[in-house]
């Protein structure tokens, strides 16, 4: 063991205590910035309020509790997850500890602010088509507590512990768990109640973002020692003293973005389900898209007849039933087999949505009374419309498929929007749950991965891989974890460094990625039995 220790570099602990007198003046500006974004949350969302119906007292209660747990997610996913961002800038003393967190609060601010909602809206896209049609019921609120609060005490209690573990696996497994117990509830012991598809592609994602994190980290920590031969780049920080200045801007670059990053891909998973609290109880305001003007809503109108004359194609003859519509095609898409009414119920819904489109030269236009109707038909188009374009049981032609999803994109942009508000609101959760409660994930990525100090090469490898690859999976609208990308990243650089790893750590992430799944399928699934059994 003394050989090691002389061979080794060693494991000082940063001194992680509060910012110097520039970090306190960056905490005034960013708590001016939260009350500022709070009063701009407060003012859109009552005013939103004031064009709806007035709500009775429970079903606000039922908002507000809601809109509240959803940010507690963001807030807890914030601590949890921007940890892993700072890790490496402070353990390479580029940046004070306070200062860092604050800095990476700010970038995930805006990344959270630039995002495009479409991870937000994939996310929901895994949830059982009855319950997101029937948000606003028993069992819609019953969906939403349920797979938050799995999510977050999931997250405490890795925190807790110390383990990096994933708040995307958590959030997905949690969605899962609330699909299972739905079906077994429902008393039907199929499975067909989640889009096992969409599921695959999300459980792809998160299964090799570690494994290409480790092997990117490791190529370029490879690649740097060869192309790039100062040899300050590879030792461990002196004292407190910081990088040479190239060093640190590379640093502190990569920390902004995997900051951006986070911020643009997981706070989409808090936008997602406040979207849907508000549809569920606010349709008149949030069902529909009131921003798209008088030419899209004609140009809709136009793909919906071009859509219909495509499905004259291949509906059989005589097969319309008496059954409603919405009611078919959302067997399909939970059961993906095609049934003889299947493509002439789908053929229905468009009629009636064409019928409705024309009465009206906007989509604000569309009576209250109206607007949920219209919103769920469209929410059932565009998944049974999803569901056959990729269904091998009809020969779809390749033009006849692109005009069909084409008309889905055009649906997209009128029930997926996310208000300006909501995103500042999760912002300011994620923000504000960056500078609370960081230490603990900090320390395990920063000692307890390698057995070796970081060094400034090792840092960047690990970011620059974690920012490229959370910019790729946002920009294809995936969910992937930071916390598994930059660990592993970290992992790689200390395998390709020859520093070698301390397993006991590597076990206890190794099996929270293995239990996070299972524990919050559990976990969601009882708590939905629970409340829809207690209530």
């Amino acid at each position: 063991m003394a050989q090691i220790s002389t061979q080794h570099n060693p494991l000082p602990k940063p001194m992680l205590r509060p910012s110097s007198t520039g970090g306190k003046r960056a905490l005034v500006a960013f708590g001016l910035a939260v009350l500022v974004g709070s009063a701009y949350t407060a003012v859109h969302f009552f005013r939103d309020l004031g064009d709806s119906h007035p709500l009775a007292l429970l079903p606000f209660l039922l908002l507000a509790v809601a809109l509240f747990t959803a940010l507690a997610f963001e807030f807890v996913n914030g601590f949890h997850d921007t940890a892993n961002a700072v890790a490496t800038v402070i353990y390479t003393r580029t940046l004070h500890p306070g200062a860092a967190v604050l800095w990476s609060g700010f970038w995930n601010f805006l990344g959270v602010l630039a995002s495009s909602g479409v991870v937000a809206f994939n996310i929901i896209a895994l949830l059982p088509p009855d319950l997101v049609l029937h948000v606003s019921s028993q069992a819609g609120f019953a969906m939403i507590f349920s797979l938050l609060a799995s999510a977050i005490l999931w997250n405490l209690g890795t925190w807790y512990l110390g383990l990096p573990s994933s708040s995307s696996h958590t959030l997905i497994g949690s969605v899962i768990g609330v699909g299972l117990a739905s079906r077994l509830a429902s008393g039907r012991g199929d499975l067909s109640g989640i889009d096992w598809s969409q599921a695959v592609n999300v459980g792809k994602a998160l299964l090799f973002s570690p494994v290409i994190g480790f092997a990117i980290a490791w190529l370029l920590l490879i690649v740097a020692k060869i192309l790039v031969r100062d040899p300050r780049l590879y030792r461990p920080p002196v004292g407190d003293k910081p990088p040479p200045p190239w060093i640190r801007f590379l640093l502190l670059l990569t920390c902004t973005g995997v900051s951006f990053a986070h911020g643009s891909n997981d706070g989409q998973k808090g936008m997602g389900l406040i979207m849907l609290i508000l549809i569920g109880v606010v349709p008149t305001v949030y069902a529909l898209n009131h921003a798209i003007p008088e030419r899209e809503t004609r140009e809709m109108l136009l793909e919906t007849n071009a859509c219909i004359r495509v499905l004259d194609r291949y509906a059989p003859p005589g097969a319309i039933s008496e059954a409603d519509p919405a009611t078919l095609a959302t067997a399909f898409v939970q059961s993906h087999k095609l049934q003889p009414e299947t493509v002439p119920a789908i053929r229905r819904l468009l009629q009636d949505v064409a019928v409705q489109l024309q009465s009206y030269k906007s989509l604000a236009e569309v009576p209250a009374t109206q607007v949920a109707n219209i919103r769920n038909k469209l929410f059932v188009l565009n998944q049974s419309l999803r569901a056959l374009t990729k269904s091998p049981q009809i020969a779809l032609s390749a033009s006849d498929r692109e005009a069909l999803t084409a008309y889905r994109r055009r649906m997209d942009r009128a029930i997926q929007f996310i208000p300006s508000w909501v995103k500042v609101a999760v912002a300011l959760a994620l923000g504000l749950g960056t500078m609370v409660g960081w230490k603990r994930i900090v320390i395990t990525v920063g000692e307890k991965i390698g057995k070796e100090h970081l060094t400034y090469a090792q840092g960047a490898a690990a970011e620059i891989t974690a920012m490229t690859t959370i910019g790729f999976a946002d920009l294809f609208g995936l969910p992937v974890s930071t916390t598994h990308v930059l660990s592993s990243g970290v992992a790689g650089t200390m395998t390709a460094n020859g520093a070698g790893l301390q397993w006991a750590t590597v076990r206890n992430l190794a099996a929270a990625w293995i239990l996070t799944l299972p524990a919050s399928i559990v976990l969601s699934g009882l708590l939905f039995t629970l409340l829809r059994w207690g209530s």
